[in-house]
């Protein structure tokens, strides 16, 4: 699974952040890994301009592609870009394991045959 971490001009985008981002993602997603090709990490401050405490301004939005499937993608706001790659790694997680397991019932389930590819 390759994980790629884009941040806006607001955040400073140093190797401990991706590191730290890099880590946070590929533990939340370990039981499903297998199944992803590629994960990219958008990390933005939606409120650059007004210095605030508090206002969840700090945004991740995670895109992740399954093997042979659309992607998926999800985002979360929080006061501190940790809460926010947390938030959003949670979302991604349940995101991706009901989608597998829709698509192993309806495979399961399938009267037709399948298509060839």
């Amino acid at each position: 699974m390759q994980v790629q971490i884009r941040t806006d001009h607001n955040i400073e985008g140093h190797e401990k952040l991706a590191d730290h981002v890099t880590s946070v993602i590929e533990d939340a997603l370990s039981r499903v890994s297998d199944r992803i090709t590629s994960v990219d990490v958008h990390l933005s401050n939606q409120n650059s301009d007004h210095h605030q405490d508090g206002n969840d301004s700090m945004r991740c939005m995670i895109e992740a592609r399954l093997e042979g499937h659309q992607p998926l993608a999800v985002s979360d706001q929080a006061a501190t870009l940790d809460q926010a790659v947390d938030g959003a790694a949670n979302k991604m997680t349940h995101l991706i394991e009901s989608t597998i397991g829709r698509i192993k019932h309806q495979e399961e389930h399938r009267t037709d045959p399948p298509l060839s590819r």
